[in-house]
C-alpha cells in the first residue's frame, strides 16, 4: 500500500491534469498534457515531473505547479522577445554561446586531468625554496607585528613584577609571565600570528587622529589606562614597511601559486600529449608558413 504522502503526490498531480477519475488515479507521467504554450514551445506534464517530493500534500504540490508554470512562461516570453530584438545579431549570439560551450568543455576537461594527477602536498622546504627564489616579490608595505596585551585592573599592586616577565626572553620567564595571568584572572591576548599594526590598535583604548608608531618598539611596554583597567602592551616581533614580508605570512599566497604553477604544468602536459597524438595518427593539417 502507498504510504498518504504518496496519494497526495498522485492525487494532486492528477488533478490539476485533469484525469481524476472515480475508479482510480491514472500515473500522471505516463500522460503528454501540455501545461503551457508560448510561441510553439511546449511545457508537459512529465517535464515537471522532478520538482515534487513525496513528502508534499496536494494544496503544496498545486501551488508549486502553478510557480513553475508561470515562471516558464515568463521565461519563454522574454527570449522570444530577445530573439526578434536582436535578430540581426543572431550569428554573434550563435558565435558567442558557441565559444561559451567550447571553453566550458575544455575547462571540464583540464579539471578532470588536474583532478586526477594533481599533488596537492606542500612541504616546508618547496615553500622556503620558492619564497628564497622570489624574495623580491614579497617587500611589505605595510607593518606586521607579533604582540602580547594585557588588561589588568588599577588595585592590582604586582605590576613591576608583571612587567619584569612581561619583558625577558626565554620560556621560563614567558610561563611566569602567563602564570601571573592566569592566577588573577587577567585578560591576556596573544597576537602570535603576523599581524597588521591597525588589528593591535583595535584592542587597545587608542585615541582618533593619534599616531602610535612608537608601539613597534620592540624593547618596550606601553601602557593604555581605560576605566579602571590598564592595557599594558609589548610588541615581541616586527617588520616594517620595505622590509621583506616573514616567510611565515606569505605561505598560503606562496601555496596558491605552486597549486596555479603546478595546474598549468598539467594541462600543458596534456595539450602537448593531445598534440603528439594526433600528428602520430595524421588527424592534423596545419597551413602556415
Amino acid at each position: 500500500m502507498l504510504p498518504m504522502n504518496r496519494l497526495f503526490l498522485i492525487f494532486s498531480l492528477a488533478v490539476v491534469a485533469g484525469f481524476v477519475s472515480c475508479k482510480r488515479f491514472p500515473n500522471p507521467f505516463a500522460n503528454q498534457k501540455v501545461l503551457a504554450e508560448v510561441g510553439g514551445e511546449k511545457l508537459y506534464l512529465h517535464d515537471i515531473a522532478p520538482i515534487f517530493t513525496p513528502d508534499m500534500t496536494a494544496e503544496d504540490s498545486i501551488k508549486i505547479q502553478k510557480s513553475y508554470v508561470d515562471q516558464w512562461v515568463k521565461k519563454q516570453l522574454k527570449i522570444q522577445e530577445a530573439e526578434e530584438m536582436f535578430r540581426s545579431s543572431q550569428e554573434d549570439i550563435d558565435r558567442m554561446v558557441e565559444e561559451y560551450r567550447n571553453s566550458l568543455m575544455t575547462h571540464k576537461v583540464d579539471q578532470y586531468y588536474v583532478d586526477k594527477r594533481m599533488d596537492t602536498l606542500f612541504t616546508d622546504k618547496q615553500i622556503a625554496d620558492y619564497y628564497l627564489e622570489h624574495k623580491p616579490d614579497f617587500i611589505l608595505d605595510k607593518n606586521l607585528l607579533k604582540a602580547r596585551v594585557v588588561k589588568v585592573p588599577d588595585s592590582y599592586r604586582q605590576i613591576a613584577k608583571l612587567k619584569e616577565v612581561m619583558l625577558s626572553s626565554g620560556n621560563d620567564a614567558y610561563q611566569d609571565f602567563v602564570d601571573i595571568c592566569t592566577k588573577n584572572g587577567f585578560e591576556l591576548i596573544e597576537v602570535n600570528n603576523w599581524t597588521e599594526f591597525p588589528v593591535l590598535l583595535s584592542l587597545l583604548p587608542t585615541k582618533k587622529n593619534t599616531d602610535y608608531g612608537y608601539l613597534l618598539n620592540e624593547g618596550k611596554i606601553f601602557e593604555f589606562k581605560d576605566q579602571g583597567y590598564t592595557y599594558y602592551v609589548r610588541v615581541t616581533d616586527h617588520r616594517g614597511v620595505g622590509d621583506y614580508a616573514p616567510v611565515e605570512s606569505v605561505s598560503d599566497v606562496i601555496r596558491r601559486v605552486i597549486f596555479n604553477q603546478r595546474k598549468q604544468d598539467i594541462i600543458k602536459a596534456h595539450e602537448d600529449s593531445l598534440y603528439r597524438q594526433a600528428v602520430t595518427e595524421k588527424k592534423i593539417v596545419v597551413n602556415v608558413n
